[in-house]
């Protein structure tokens, strides 16, 4: 893992002044199902793709698609910043996007579902400049009946 005492001093500067948005109150707005009922879908900021498609450019704003039966080894990451540390990825694809666990949570019968597509975002992101992509995201979640998401921040 990068430690900002050894990121250069740009980049250090320009984490430091990042607008993080905050929630205000924990209050639920809607009643949840449980959770044996649920369909989750990932997202995640590791900036990963299929094999095949198109790799994340710096300051990439859109979102890659995951099928949510991917093989793990077909998904790889195209992070483009220097300072991002990939061995926990090399390692276990689920350390950034818990595909396999989901799974086996359904098959445990402790969530209802996988959904069909999951996505991810390239951290490098601000998160203003991803709404299209989130209102695009949502629409197909709700078009898969995803009641439940897990968002991965890398």
């Amino acid at each position: 893992m990068a430690r900002l005492d050894t990121i250069p001093l740009s980049e250090r500067k320009m984490m430091i002044e990042l607008d993080c948005s905050g929630f205000e109150g924990r209050t639920p707005f809607v009643t949840p199902k449980p959770l044996s009922e649920r369909r989750i879908s990932l997202i995640s900021t590791a900036a990963l793709n299929l094999r095949d498609d198109a790799v994340y450019q710096r300051g990439a704003t859109d979102y890659r698609v995951i099928p949510g039966d991917v093989d793990p080894g077909e998904v790889v990451m195209t992070h483009s910043s220097v300072n991002f540390d990939r061995t926990g990825f090399q390692a276990d694809l689920n350390v950034c996007f818990p595909i396999e666990r989901l799974h086996e949570l359904a098959d445990d019968g402790v969530i209802g579902s996988v959904a069909d597509f999951h996505f991810t975002v390239s951290g490098a992101a601000h998160p203003s400049d991803l709404a299209g992509s989130a209102r695009a995201m949502a629409r197909t979640m709700k078009a898969d009946g995803v009641d439940t998401v897990l968002l991965v921040p890398i």
